[in-house]
């Protein structure tokens, strides 16, 4: 578990809205568009301002943001801004890690108020994903535990850039799908949009959940597994349909929380209200909530 120091922990009530949002490009016109709004708001702040780059060569990072009038060579020589690139970041270990990358986050923002900054913003592209790196397929995983594990801890502004002319449109649709704020390109409606909830520690699965979508309703059992919270609620409000093979993945990792802590669901389709009803074993580990 992840200790937040005083320092850098939020005060009680600030709203996280916005501070996690996915980016949606198709251009590069967008792309420097997003990406010197965002700096310069940051340095404007004095936060410190960091491009997690990958594709894109970190000088033509800065030569973008010098192009639109943001010293961004000043800004470097001050420990202001930084281009570190995935392999630093993202795929720094030997395969990518949630747990691993959600201590970063807390490192980072201790370390940026160490340096006297008011807090860290940064912009990450998400390219890397794709490309058949170890662990990338925790990546959906990562995205849902953000918001619980990082953004309501700390006073960190990050975005999650996805680029079209590099990602296939379901895999952008999808892991845009899984944060609270979206800019950028429209996304479409994935078969399963699942996300994380907004207002209390749990996730949102709407649409249909089956065979097609068994990566997505694992990375979702990953993230209850994973969440130390006493209770953690999964919203079926939405939700049409769930198969027995994705309602048997989720009831294992809600057999599987710390504490045998269990699952709370709520409003699931009649479907899985009647398995629950015919395999009491399921029912001890996943309540239904909110009929």
């Amino acid at each position: 578990m992840v200790v937040v120091s005083e320092a850098t922990a939020l005060p009680a009530r600030v709203s996280t809205a916005g501070r996690h949002s996915s980016v949606v490009v198709s251009d590069d016109r967008q792309w420097a568009r997003h990406l010197c709004g965002f700096v310069r708001s940051g340095l404007d702040r004095g936060e410190q301002v960091q491009y997690f780059a990958d594709t894109t060569a970190p000088e033509r990072v800065l030569r973008t943001l010098a192009d639109a009038g943001i010293d961004a060579t000043a800004a470097v020589t001050r420990g202001q801004l930084a281009v570190p690139v995935a392999a630093q970041t993202y795929l720094a270990g030997a395969a990518f890690d949630p747990d691993a990358m959600i201590g970063l986050w807390h490192d980072a923002v201790d370390a940026a108020f160490a340096r006297g900054h008011r807090g860290l913003r940064v912009i990450g592209e998400m390219s890397w994903g794709v490309r058949g790196a170890v662990g990338a397929d925790r990546l959906l995983e990562y995205e849902l535990r953000l918001h619980q594990e990082v953004f309501e801890r700390l006073p960190l502004t990050a975005w999650c850039l996805y680029d079209r002319r590099l990602l296939p449109d379901a895999y952008v649709n999808l892991l845009a799908g899984a944060h609270l704020t979206h800019r950028g390109d429209p996304v479409a409606e994935p078969t399963l949009h699942v996300a994380p909830l907004a207002d209390r520690v749990g996730f949102l699965m709407s649409g249909s959940a089956g065979y097609d979508t068994r990566d997505a309703v694992a990375a979702v059992a990953a993230a209850v597994r994973g969440t130390s919270a006493p209770r953690v609620e999964m919203d079926l409000t939405a939700l049409r349909h769930l198969d027995a093979a994705s309602l048997a993945v989720l009831a294992d990792a809600a057999a599987g929380r710390p504490g045998g802590a269990g699952l709370h669901v709520r409003q699931p389709p009649p479907s899985l209200e009647r398995l629950l009803e015919l395999f009491p074993a399921l029912g001890s580990v996943m309540e239904v909530v909110g009929r």
